[in-house]
């Protein structure tokens, strides 16, 4: 009787201990999290007609102030097609012509919403990691 309560109690605790080893799962790469960002954003059309929204009568607002539902974060497509260049030069393997890519990039999109993710790619590369 003594030993099968030994046993259940053994059989407690190991069950019990948490495994670590099962948990450890590496965070992904800086490069993996920028082609995933890329892949969710859409391309902005540049549109030659002019739109417009009805609002709520009385309502004073703006265009900008209004919220679409559904509305993603969007880029100019030259934008991202530049970005997906740089990290195209990345997968080859030519850091160097990455390095001028994603600086090029700053430099002819200074508002562009890839423009911290331009530069923290542009700062690894340097650091050569």
């Amino acid at each position: 009787m003594k030993k099968l309560i030994a046993l259940f109690i053994l059989f407690g605790v190991v069950l019990a201990t948490p495994s670590y080893a099962a948990g450890t799962a590496a965070a992904p790469s800086l490069w993996e999290s920028l082609r995933k960002k890329i892949e969710a954003m859409t391309p902005k059309k540049k549109l030659v007609t002019t739109t417009a929204a009805g609002g709520v009568r009385g309502a004073l607002a703006d265009a900008d102030d209004l919220y679409w539902k559904g509305e993603s974060e969007a880029v100019d497509e030259d934008e991202l097609s530049a970005f997906k260049k740089a990290i195209a030069l990345i997968d080859t393997g030519d850091k160097l012509a990455a390095q001028a890519a994603f600086a090029d990039f700053i430099k002819q999109s200074p508002d562009s919403p890839l423009r911290g993710d331009a530069e923290t790619a542009l700062a690894q590369l340097k650091t050569g990691k």
